[in-house]
């Protein structure tokens, strides 16, 4: 296992799809296994880089990034990984870069929901980052659940939330690098579009052909994302 100390950036992958068109992406590396996940190294603009691939959902999420702070102490945690996009709101292949996640699928029965709900919300300081970014993205609110979006929640989800995407695991990562004190940054690329008719990838299509024709780009530019955070150049930090 790499010495803590050694590694700077920890990005974190979650569904297969994502990890297998990682691998592919940097040619088959050389992969180790540990209980949380598993990982390989790679050197990025500089930096020492470690690829995690923690799974899919909220459990996975939260042991693997509480893992690589434990056994690392990254400065920074990167989520890299896909998002269904509400329809009218995005379009698939838009970036999402949250400044902030809640985790929607908490139900609250014998007390104040909102509290419940408020508890796992995290704001993202991103402060960190210099302009310009490598990619035109939208920065909002992003909301997670353990489920695929239900086409007959995505109303509520819209309006209640003011939310134009979400999915499975990126309120947990942020959590856990909050209360860890440890900078996030999560890119999230639509990969399908969801309605109160359905979802397009639903029972048709494939996720996996997807997610390699739009996260291919996003491991592409990576290297210019960790040339924005602190240590890159010294532009106008912006008002995020």
């Amino acid at each position: 296992m790499t010495a803590t100390g050694e590694i700077q950036i920890a990005v974190m992958i979650s569904a297969h799809a994502e990890w297998d068109c990682a691998i592919s992406y940097y040619k088959n590396p050389t992969v180790v296994s540990t209980p949380a996940g598993a990982y390989f190294n790679r050197e990025l603009a500089n930096r020492r880089v470690l690829f995690f691939h923690a799974g899919w959902g909220k459990v996975a999420s939260a042991a693997a990034a509480q893992y690589i702070i434990d056994h690392w102490s990254p400065a920074l945690i990167i989520n890299l990984g896909t998002c269904g996009g509400f329809a009218g709101e995005v379009e698939v292949g838009d970036i999402i870069l949250p400044n902030e996640t809640l985790i929607y699928d908490i139900y609250e029965r014998m007390g104040d929901p909102k509290s419940a709900l408020d508890h796992y919300r995290t704001r993202l300081d991103l402060s960190f980052l210099c302009l310009p970014f490598p990619r035109d993205v939208r920065i909002t609110r992003l909301i997670s659940a353990d489920q695929d979006i239900d086409p007959d929640l995505v109303i509520k989800l819209k309006e209640e939330y003011e939310a134009v995407a979400a999915d499975w695991e990126s309120g947990t990562i942020a959590w856990v690098a909050q209360h860890n004190r440890t900078d996030c940054l999560i890119l999230r690329v639509v990969s399908d579009l969801v309605d109160g008719m359905g979802g397009e990838l639903y029972n048709q299509g494939s996720f996996t052909d997807r997610t390699r024709e739009v996260f291919t780009p996003l491991l592409m530019t990576l290297p210019n994302w960790i040339r924005c955070a602190r240590w890159g150049r010294e532009n106008e930090t912006p008002d995020l």
